[in-house]
């Protein structure tokens, strides 16, 4: 499930992927983006393109959609945890306001589908 849900987030555009670690942080946008597995290796983008990621399937445990108030916008994410439940990597939708600061509501329908597809606290 695990594949299919970063397949699903890979295929809408204007997606920041974001591995956090305590001393650095690497952010892929999704636009055009390719994903395949290999046994437990999920990877994100091309061996051999400018930009990619390895996500170890074995070690990411669960996944919160996460939709967090700030004080202009709504921000809106797919977060996946380990088995400590930190944070490896996150998914922000981005480009969800016009430039009168509304919200686009078919980037929020396809976040909503994705939520209602998955649920929104899915354990692996």
């Amino acid at each position: 499930m695990l594949y299919d849900l970063l397949s699903d987030i890979v295929k809408v555009d204007d997606v920041l992927l974001i591995v956090k670690s305590s001393s650095a942080v690497s952010e892929v946008r999704s636009n055009s983006i390719s994903i395949h597995q290999k046994e437990k290796w999920i990877t994100i983008g091309e061996n051999d393109g400018p930009a990619h990621m390895h996500v170890n399937s074995e070690l990411i445990k669960s996944a919160k959609f996460v939709e967090e108030e700030k004080p202009e916008k709504t921000s809106f994410s797919v977060r996946f945890f380990d088995e400590h439940n930190e944070r490896v990597l996150a998914a922000f939708f981005t480009k969800m306001y016009d430039e009168s600061k509304s919200l686009k509501l078919n980037r929020k329908k396809i976040y909503d589908t994705l939520k209602e597809k998955y649920t929104s606290e899915i354990k692996f």
